[in-house]
């Protein structure tokens, strides 16, 4: 039955998850369309469902699809959100001449190879808005979001705060070695973990995740020890000189695996992408400038 709850919120956000869920194959492809979590997307089209008084999917069989309710409002919902996207587009057309201004968080190699090359066209394209670069690691720029720091490019998995997230990019993920570390010390399956050191961002392994995302449950990978450096350029220094493995963005290391500096460990098994991503709090003043300007990086080629 229908939750019947007053005053719930409206988020255009959840209706964008509505809509993928209702076109996407599974709930886990729709979730990976909006760069969100599959349990966040289901969050989000429940409190939609809230908001509106109804159930708008149905289980079928292993998978939920749209119920009655769903497929007779899944075209204003289209339409609601084709028009918001017309606004935005008007918006940006009409030129304004009040200056303002953004600041960007980022990573450091991601903002000295990507954004910084693409300040000089950002603010030819909107002359009135000053672009502020702010460097660190992801979890002090989200301590600062909302504060100092407009919005966040990152591919961090977030969850369990207000936030708005547009993807901007796909990030593909290896894990590797040096040539020279895995002549001396080969590593070819989980037993082979004890001999070498993992190299992370932090305790928490974010970035070895993603290998243990793709890894049968039966399959146990121990190390001989771990090493956390917060910077993933820092990591990749470190694993290019043999100090131990780790699983890093193929677009930061592109380069070194053509060059053969870095070999692919366990090539076989498919790693899970995720998204770069702009994010902000919800209800930031620029929330319109901040998606046009989402929706301009992810024009722009990574580097």
């Amino acid at each position: 039955m229908p939750n019947h709850q007053t005053g719930a919120h409206m988020d255009l956000q959840n209706l964008r998850c509505f809509v993928a869920a209702a076109t996407a194959p599974t709930f886990a492809a729709a979730a990976r369309s909006v760069a969100l979590s599959p349990a966040s997307l289901s969050e989000r089209v429940k409190a939609l469902e809230d908001a509106l008084d109804v159930d708008l999917f149905v289980q079928q069989g292993r998978r939920k699809i749209p119920s009655p309710d769903g497929e007779r409002l899944l075209p204003t919902a289209r339409a609601i959100l084709r028009d918001v996207d017309g606004l935005r587009a008007l918006a940006w057309s009409e030129e304004t001449t009040a200056p303002w201004s953004l600041t960007i968080g980022t990573r450091f190699e991601l903002g000295l190879s990507w954004l910084v090359p693409l300040l000089g066209v950002l603010e030819r394209e909107v002359p009135q808005r000053s672009l502020h670069l702010a460097f660190g690691d992801t979890r002090e720029l989200m301590r600062r979001l909302g504060d100092d720091v407009d919005a966040v490019v990152t591919s961090a998995r977030l969850a369990g705060e207000r936030l708005v997230t547009v993807p901007l990019h796909p990030e593909h993920y290896a894990f590797v070695g040096s040539a020279a570390l895995l002549l001396r010390v080969p590593l070819r399956q989980a037993r082979d973990a004890a001999l070498h050191t993992l190299i992370d961002a932090d305790p928490g392994l974010p970035l070895f995740r993603y290998f243990l995302d793709a890894t049968p449950a039966t399959e146990t990978w121990s190390f001989q020890r771990t090493a956390c450096l917060g910077s993933i350029a820092a990591i990749r220094a470190r694993v290019l000189e043999g100090a131990g493995v780790a699983v890093l963005p193929r677009s930061l290391i592109a380069a070194d695996l053509r060059q053969r500096r870095l070999r692919v460990l366990v090539p076989r098994r498919a790693l899970p992408h995720d998204y770069f991503r702009l994010v902000w709090r919800q209800g930031h003043p620029r929330d319109l400038e901040l998606r046009g300007l989402a929706h301009r990086l992810a024009r722009a080629p990574l580097r």
